[in-house]
């Protein structure tokens, strides 16, 4: 979800106010995937990289995910939507790290939609705390397997990302879901996250469909 701060800018504005124009269109775009049929949908709204930005907008950025829980949870739960936190916990402030407990341990039953929130979270990050968990358990590591790795990562249970969306016309992953987007097909668009609409998801999801997947084989006309 990236063009928050440029939004800002080109409006003579603060960043804190590009983000906060950005947890509208989460709200938006949450509720337009789940009314065209789409059942999982992860943001990444905090990686561990950002920690580099100045204090006071890291600040920000924990205030307005406690904001979005504060006013959008019992809503959420309402809708049936489950959220689950993918990230580490280290370094996270007490309240932060009540909030995400609080958050997947309310949701946990839901099951009509998966909302994942990538937050504290980076894609190198995450493989290694989930080989640390694994050898921790006794896992020995000369017998693992991608599918035995797989159910120590953050994302255990959660399909892989068929689609994986960047706005503001950057044409990078940025350690965003390195070793579930092994296959992922990416759509790249120019417009900044804050103005990013329904008309846009369905755009990405029209080049999506128009793709053909073969995840490492040949299609019917290719063996032919």
């Amino acid at each position: 979800m990236d063009g928050n701060g440029r939004w800002a800018k080109a409006r003579h504005r603060p960043r804190v106010f590009g983000h906060q124009a950005g947890v509208k269109t989460v709200r938006r775009i949450v509720e337009d995937a789940a009314d065209i049929g789409i059942k999982y949908l992860t943001l990444y709204s905090f990686s561990t990289e950002n920690w580099s930005r100045p204090k006071a907008e890291v600040s920000a950025l924990f205030g307005l995910l406690k904001q979005y829980v504060e006013s959008d949870l019992d809503r959420l739960n309402k809708n049936n939507v489950r959220i689950r936190i993918l990230g580490s916990r280290k370094g996270l402030p007490s309240d932060i790290l009540e909030i995400v407990q609080r958050v997947e341990d309310e949701t946990a039953g839901n099951a009509e939609f998966g909302l994942n929130i990538a937050f504290n979270y980076g894609g190198r990050d995450e493989i290694v705390r989930a080989i640390k968990l694994a050898v921790s358990q006794g896992v020995d590591v000369q017998s693992l397997t991608e599918e035995r790795l797989g159910m120590y990562m953050d994302s255990r249970g959660i399909p892989d990302p068929e689609l994986i969306i960047r706005t503001s016309g950057e044409h990078r992953t940025s350690n965003f879901l390195l070793w579930q987007s092994a296959y992922s097909e990416f759509f790249f668009t120019p417009v900044l996250w804050p103005d990013f609409s329904k008309e846009d998801l369905l755009a990405a999801i029209a080049s999506y469909q128009s793709r053909d997947r073969r995840f490492g084989a040949l299609n019917d006309a290719e063996v032919a």
